[in-house]
C-alpha cells in the first residue's frame, strides 16, 4: 500500500484508537463481578504468533539498514536517507504498521484474566500506533529502524509464550528484559535528536516534522514509565516482616 493510501485511512486510525479505550474501560468494568478466564492456550499460541512474526520482520528488515549503516555516513543515512527502501522492507514496514492494531489484543488477554492493567501498557499500545501511523504515511526516514522494536519484540512475545505455559524462567531474565525495552527507548531518543541536529544544520533529511515532534514527546515519556516501572517491580525493597513478641 502506498503511503498516500494510508494516508486516506487515518480516521480508521483513530476510530480505533476510541474503540480499544472504550473496551478497556468498560471491559475491566464488566469483568468486576465476573470470574477470570483461564486462557492458558489461546495466551500462548497468540504470544507465540507475535513472536514469529517479530522474529521474521526482524531477520528481512535488518539487512538494508545494514547496508545503510555501512554506507559512507551511514548514521546520517539511517537517520535521514529517503531513498525508497527494499520490497522486503516495505512490505514488512507495512506489516509492522498493521501490527500494532493487532497487538490491542494483548490488553484483551490482560481484562478477561483480571490481572493489574497498568497505564504503562495501554499508554504505549495507543502511542505506538499513533506513532507509527504517522511516520508510514509520511514515509519517515526512520521507517527502517522498525527492526529494533520487532527485535525487542522477538524477546519479549516468546517470552510471554513460555510464561503461559507456566515455564519457569528466572526473575533476572524479566529485569533484563525491561533493561533492553529502556536502550530501545534512549536509541530512539538519540536518533531522533541527531535528525534535528542534521536538519539544523540544513543537511536534506526526510523526516516529518510532526514526527519528530509527536516522537520527542512520546519516547521519553515511554523511558519514564519503563524506568519507574523497572524500579517498582526489580528494586523496591520488601519491607521484612516484624515478629511479635
Amino acid at each position: 500500500m502506498e503511503t498516500a493510501d494510508i494516508e486516506a485511512y487515518k480516521n480508521f486510525m483513530y476510530l480505533s484508537i476510541a474503540i480499544y479505550l472504550f473496551l478497556v474501560y468498560f471491559g475491566q468494568k464488566w469483568m468486576e463481578n465476573r470470574p477470570a478466564y483461564v486462557l492458558t492456550y489461546p495466551l500462548f499460541f497468540w504470544n507465540a504468533g507475535l513472536a514469529i512474526f517479530s522474529i521474521i520482520a526482524t531477520i528481512r528488515g535488518i539487512p538494508e539498514l545494514a547496508y545503510t549503516i555501512s554506507r559512507p555516513s551511514g548514521t546520517y543515512h539511517t537517520i535521514c536517507s529517503g531513498t525508497p527502501h527494499n520490497y522486503a522492507t516495505a512490505f514488512w514496514a507495512f506489516l509492522y504498521l498493521l501490527s500494532k492494531l493487532v497487538e490491542f489484543g494483548d490488553t484483551a488477554f490482560i481484562v478477561l484474566r483480571k490481572q493489574k492493567l497498568i497505564t504503562l501498557h495501554w499508554f504505549h499500545h495507543v502511542t505506538t500506533l499513533l506513532m507509527c501511523w504517522l511516520g508510514y504515511a509520511a514515509y519517515d526516514a526512520l521507517g527502517r529502524l522498525f527492526v529494533i522494536n520487532t527485535f525487542v519484540h522477538s524477546i519479549m512475545y516468546s517470552y510471554y509464550a513460555l510464561k503461559a505455559l507456566k515455564v519457569k524462567i528466572p526473575r533476572r531474565f524479566a529485569k533484563s528484559l525491561t533493561t533492553i525495552q529502556i536502550t530501545q527507548m534512549f536509541v530512539i531518543t538519540y536518533v531522533n535528536f541527531a535528525s534535528v541536529y542534521f536538519m539544523a544544520q540544513r543537511h536534506p533529511c526526510k523526516r516529518d516534522v510532526n514526527v519528530v515532534y509527536v516522537s520527542g514527546v512520546i519516547i521519553p515519556a515511554f523511558a519514564y514509565l519503563f524506568i519507574k516501572f523497572f524500579r517498582e517491580t526489580y528494586t523496591r525493597r520488601v519491607p521484612k516482616t516484624i515478629k511479635s513478641e
